[in-house]
């Protein structure tokens, strides 16, 4: 039994491994066949936060395969109505995998140190691996090689953030984050990004042109994500420079799409010309959470393993 609560938990062969389970699957759905590898299979979400591309992709991918999966809201009182050890230890009896998407990472921690099944993060304060191999995935593909890319990420080094330089660092790609000062890695997550990935190539700088230049492509989040809202005039000031524009983007490559986890925030951290644009590519990088994760759960469940 394998938990993912961050990429950290994945090799760079296991990446690859879901990155071609991912496309097979990818072709088969296009093709309109829907491969039943989980038949009476069940998944179960445990969500503390709102959710439109990880609940409902989720809920997709096993239908699509042929299991089922059941929404856990607060109702279920997780942390709330019991010790976590027993929540973990009885939830796990009754479902094959849990898809958490809590505040406190700490707390999905807690969960797999009691489940007996594997844990998924679907997103925390601090990681969230399903959206960076959804992007990775997408980079690859329109590229056919993640050799030699840069990827330019313009913004807080949030939790996507931190996801994607280590998805980038065990595939190969440069990662480039433009960030004003304060809002950068912390200096506890990059000594663990030099320990678990030296290989990484890593460009930090306050300048976004720096960053973006010579990029296939260019990533932003919103400045303040879920549970920092009471930040957003302060972080509005500190990020006003660093949207991502038409400007911007001629620094990178003639060919460089546009990616972003989304919900977007147009005229702010990026702007409509931009999101709206050719050199767009969320609609295709949403899709692809759908089918990343479908490869991420064949493999975890070991039918394609």
């Amino acid at each position: 039994m394998r938990h993912v609560l961050s990429l950290f938990d994945l090799t760079s062969k296991e990446i690859e491994r879901i990155f071609a389970i991912t496309q097979d699957l990818k072709t088969k759905f296009q093709e309109g066949i829907r491969e039943p590898l989980f038949p009476g299979r069940v998944l179960a979400l445990l969500f503390e936060k709102q959710s439109l591309r990880t609940r409902v992709s989720f809920e997709t991918a096993m239908a699509n395969l042929g299991g089922s999966s059941m929404f856990l809201g607060k109702d279920v009182g997780w942390g709330e109505r019991e010790s976590t050890a027993d929540f973990g230890q009885v939830l796990g009896q009754y479902v094959d995998a849990v898809v958490c998407r809590s505040n406190s990472h700490a707390k999905v921690e807690e969960l797999a140190e009691h489940c007996t099944c594997s844990i998924i993060n679907g997103l925390t304060d601090t990681s969230h691996p399903c959206q960076a191999l959804a992007d990775l995935y997408t980079l690859r593909e329109r590229h056919n090689s993640l050799s030699g890319l840069r990827l330019a990420y313009v913004g807080d080094a949030n939790n996507v953030a931190r996801s994607l330089v280590v998805a980038c660092g065990k595939l190969g790609v440069e990662f480039a984050i433009a960030a004003p000062d304060r809002y950068g890695f912390d200096a506890e997550f990059r000594a663990k990004l030099q320990q678990e990935i030296p290989a990484l190539k890593l460009l930090e700088t306050n300048d976004p042109v720096e960053a973006a230049e010579g990029a296939a492509a260019v990533y932003t989040d919103v400045w303040a994500s879920m549970g920092q809202e009471a930040e957003q005039e302060e972080r509005a000031t500190a990020f006003a420079s660093y949207q991502v524009n038409a400007a911007l983007m001629k620094h990178a490559d003639s060919d460089a799409c546009f990616l972003h986890c989304l919900p977007a925030r147009r005229g702010e951290e990026v702007s409509a010309e931009v999101i709206d644009g050719p050199q767009s590519a969320i609609v295709q990088e949403a899709g692809n959470r759908l089918h990343a994760q479908k490869g991420l759960l064949a493999w975890l469940l070991g039918t394609q393993a």
